[in-house]
């Protein structure tokens, strides 16, 4: 990887920095939302935190048929 970026930066002119910034930059949400997620996961594992049915959550905003 450490290879793939000189390279790619030896041939655009732009810096090893520009690039490790412009990857955080596309994928820490994604990152953020997975790590998040799996914490959340583990806590109702747990019995830590609560879920509520997908019908309770239609029925209280007017979606249920």
């Amino acid at each position: 990887m450490e290879k793939r970026l000189e390279r790619l930066a030896r041939r655009t002119g732009r810096t090893k920095t520009f690039y490790v910034r412009e990857a955080l930059l596309e994928h820490m949400e994604d990152l953020e939302d997975m790590y998040l997620a799996e914490d959340t996961l583990q806590r109702i594992r747990n019995g830590e935190e609560q879920t509520i049915p997908l019908k309770d959550v239609m029925k209280r905003h007017g979606l249920a048929r």
